[in-house]
């Protein structure tokens, strides 16, 4: 697709990052697969975004860790020359599902990291540099996503740390809205339901019982993280120009109240 720009997937690697980076792939997009650990699963994912039609480029950091950033986005800039997309996908579960009597400091603060405090400054460092891209009429109407989670408005007291870090996400993407409206950067959240991915396969049983026999989702199947791909794609292609801060739910209607 003539004007694609270039991407950046946090977590890319796997799982609903990697069905991101193949839907902006099949869009002809550059995309920056951001990795921690697994350099075999990014390239894959390279491999996959370029078959689709795009040009795949893995760079490994740990979001979790600020200091980290720095060289993550500059790797984006000195390959690319632009970045029109951020998508904070990464994302980690607690090791231990706990009582959130027994929440231990360490979990805490290792969810944190990765799930909040990290997105928030590297969405800050990206966003600086997309107000200097647009000043020097390198990039036109960029764009950031936030992918987080119904953990961010329905509590599993087994996962508090997990759920307060998507809550405060879906705070984060106000409050970048906000401040980033003035230079045309709108800001989104993309909030997925139960995802078929690594995260939950320890579960499958009880979300199969949830899904298929108790009707937890009006769309009795498991999302796929094709179906999260499809939707920050169509962000990424300018079909939503008059929305800013708005949460777009794949959640096969999860959300919707019932009596």
């Amino acid at each position: 697709m003539a004007g694609a720009g270039a991407a950046l997937v946090t977590g890319g690697s796997r799982g609903i990052g990697r069905g991101i980076a193949i839907a902006l792939g099949t869009y002809a997009w550059q995309v920056v697969i951001n990795y921690r650990v697994d350099q075999a699963a990014a390239e894959e994912t390279q491999a996959a975004v370029e078959a689709a039609g795009g040009v795949g480029y893995p760079v490994q950091a740990d979001i979790g860790r600020v200091e980290e950033h720095e060289r993550l986005v500059q790797a984006v800039l000195d390959r690319f020359g632009r970045l029109d997309l951020l998508v904070n996908n990464a994302g980690v579960a607690p090791r231990q599902r706990a009582d959130i009597l027994h929440t231990s400091q360490e979990s805490y603060d290792e969810v944190m990291d990765t799930n909040l405090r990290g997105p928030f400054f590297l969405t800050q460092r990206v966003a600086n540099a997309m107000i200097a891209l647009l000043e020097r009429g390198v990039i036109r109407e960029p764009k950031i996503v936030n992918i987080s989670s119904i953990s961010a408005s329905a509590s599993n007291v087994d996962r508090a740390e997990y759920c307060l870090s998507k809550a405060g996400v879906s705070m984060m993407t106000a409050l970048w809205a906000a401040r980033l409206a003035e230079f045309g950067i709108n800001v989104y959240e993309v909030r997925p339901g139960v995802i078929a991915t690594d995260m939950t396969a320890g579960v499958k049983a009880k979300y199969d019982r949830l899904i298929f026999e108790e009707g937890m989702t009006l769309l009795r199947r498991w999302g796929t993280p094709e179906d999260v791909g499809k939707a920050v794609a169509a962000i990424a292609l300018g079909l939503l120009p008059y929305s800013t801060g708005e949460v777009i739910h794949v959640d096969g209607g999860f959300h919707v109240p019932r009596f």
